[in-house]
């Protein structure tokens, strides 16, 4: 690991899953506006409860008030304001709902962000916030202009570009980078385990949207 940082590391390890996320046929259709949005929206929007009690967790369980701040920025600017505004135009627009029982992969990745919490172990929080929001650039920042025409598509790629997130992203694989500089082997293969998982979580949620 002497050349390659940590989070890199991570992501190198979770080949060929983490390319097959970022490359994913739904994810690519999402930026070229071909992608049914319903159902994915519908599951999409029952991780926002879980993802803001996560930052929540971030925010109480980092090590410094410098690492503190841009998860409350975070969570203040973008999970309670611009994505949950997002989700009831775009469910609107597409006549879903926003009550839709969880698929089992919804679930499933709920659970890990919900264990991770509950655990309030940072380094294993910031490692599932940086899996989900990192896949995320991976894929969005893909697209070509023009992007797509309607704000259901255009939107959910720009929430997931852009400066501000990929500076947030820059952020969780600098706190990875940062906190896994020292870490014994044991602890290592700990925080890989729950990447990997995240990983894996990720793809099988693209599958379940692609049907």
């Amino acid at each position: 690991m002497s050349e390659q940082s940590f989070s890199e590391w991570l992501q190198e390890r979770s080949e060929p899953e983490w390319t097959a996320v970022v490359t994913h046929p739904f994810a690519t259709a999402i930026t070229t506006g071909q992608a049914d949005m319903r159902h994915y929206l519908e599951q999409d929007f029952q991780f926002v409860d879980s993802f803001t009690a996560l930052l929540g967790a971030a925010v109480a369980s980092a090590d410094s008030f410098e690492a503190r701040v841009p998860y409350g920025r975070f969570l203040g600017q973008t999970a309670t304001t611009e994505e949950k505004t997002y989700f009831h135009r775009a469910l609107a627009e597409l006549g879903g709902r926003t009550d839709a029982p969880p698929e089992p992969v919804t679930a499933a990745f709920k659970r890990l962000m919900d264990e991770v919490r509950t655990a309030q172990d940072y380094l294993l929080i910031a490692t599932v916030l940086c899996v989900a929001e990192w896949c995320y650039l991976g894929w969005a920042s893909r697209a070509v202009e023009p992007l797509p025409e309607g704000f259901v598509h255009r939107e959910w790629i720009e929430l997931h570009d852009g400066e501000e997130f990929r500076a947030w992203v820059g952020f969780l694989r600098g706190e990875l980078d940062r906190l896994g500089a020292g870490l014994d082997e044991e602890r290592r293969q700990e925080v890989l385990r729950v990447f990997r998982r995240a990983v894996e979580l990720e793809r099988a949620f693209f599958d379940m949207a692609a049907g």
